[in-house]
């Protein structure tokens, strides 16, 4: 039974092994990492390397265990903790070359009808159990209504109904000084990547989104929309972002957002008592196009919550699209949510509890 056990692992290893090679073989990952600035890592290559660490996620095991215990690997420890920690290597940008061209196989697999969108949003990475993390800040966590320890991973992807590909990310800490329980360390080049990514994530999240897209459009990464939560739904950030692509997104009745219906400035809920509702068990209840702070136009969509008597509000600055379009556009979203999940689950990032 246990030879029975080995040889079953030991063929699964390969396939894994042959799948990841196979992977790297058709998007050219070595010569992406070469044109990226990592190139050789204390006699290393930096393929097999990086190859190594890529699949500990695949494999279920840890850096500790994958890594650094493993005398079976071709390079030491500090030839993968060289590549992990080097501040010169322009991650982001083997990031987008990587991305891009998944972005662009899948292209060819979809049809041109259908739409494809930019999904930006927020997660929290829960570091409770840390203290002495880098940049480590109190933040607050939307789902759970508590501030704890951690960062928020902001990400932005590309989805064509039925793919996701991440393309970009920043993991903030807090702009606020006060939040922050540890500073970013100080003996850093101001022009290595490592110290552009320390100042970034201390930038506030509203700031952030406009370069990343534009990042990604520069890249050739192409889009019909860009979705985002309520907890981007502002005013002066939704006008920087529909230059540069349609913007949809949930919209919030907050006290400081207003939409001007009829010459009168008014905030959401108060502009849903104004529309006429459509008769019976609707899905959709109304929709209105109005002008919102700096005269940016939009059309607000109201739709019934399918849960309770509320309402839930979609804005596009596309005021062209038809309401079902707009509400079945939306629906797309929710693939960043699954990322997220997939994410945490399979590269450990929810703390685990004793």
């Amino acid at each position: 039974m246990n030879t029975t056990s080995y040889f079953s692992r030991q063929q699964a290893a390969k396939q894994l092994q042959g799948r990841v090679e196979s992977f790297f073989d058709t998007f050219t990952v070595g010569t992406l990492l070469n044109t990226s600035g990592i190139r050789k890592i204390r006699g290393a290559s930096p393929l097999t390397v990086f190859q190594s660490v890529f699949m500990l996620a695949f494999q279920g095991t840890n850096f500790f265990r994958g890594i650094v215990l493993n005398d079976e690997l071709a390079f030491g420890k500090d030839a993968a903790y060289e590549l992990l920690k080097n501040p010169r290597y322009n991650w982001r940008s083997f990031m987008f070359k990587l991305a891009g061209m998944v972005c662009r196989f899948f292209d060819l697999l979809t049809s041109e009808e259908r739409e494809k969108v930019l999904i930006v949003d927020d997660s929290t990475y829960n570091r409770s159990r840390s203290r002495c993390v880098e940049l480590l800040a109190r933040i607050f966590d939307h789902n759970s209504g508590n501030y704890l320890n951690g960062f928020k991973l902001l990400q932005l992807g590309w989805s064509d109904g039925v793919s996701f590909v991440p393309l970009d990310f920043v993991l903030r800490s807090s702009a606020n000084k006060k939040s922050r329980i540890q500073e970013a360390i100080k003996k850093l080049d101001k022009r290595t990547c490592g110290y552009k990514r320390r100042k970034e994530a201390m930038t506030k999240s509203t700031e952030l989104p406009e370069d990343m897209i534009k990042r990604v459009l520069a890249r050739g990464v192409r889009a019909d929309y860009l979705l985002m939560d309520s907890w981007f739904c502002f005013a002066g950030l939704i006008a920087k972002l529909g230059k540069s692509v349609p913007v949809i997104c949930m919209a919030k009745d907050l006290n400081s957002i207003f939409y001007q219906h009829k010459n009168v400035h008014v905030r959401l809920g108060e502009l849903y008592k104004r529309l006429r509702k459509k008769p019976g068990r609707a899905k959709i209840l109304a929709s209105v196009v109005v002008d919102m702070k700096g005269g940016t136009r939009v059309k607000v969509v109201f739709v019934r919550h399918r849960n309770s008597r509320k309402w839930l509000a979609l804005l596009s600055t596309d005021t062209e699209l038809a309401d079902e379009e707009i509400v079945r556009i939306y629906g797309k979203r929710w693939d960043i949510e699954v990322f997220f999940k997939m994410a945490k689950q399979h590269l450990n990032l929810v703390p685990r509890m004793l």
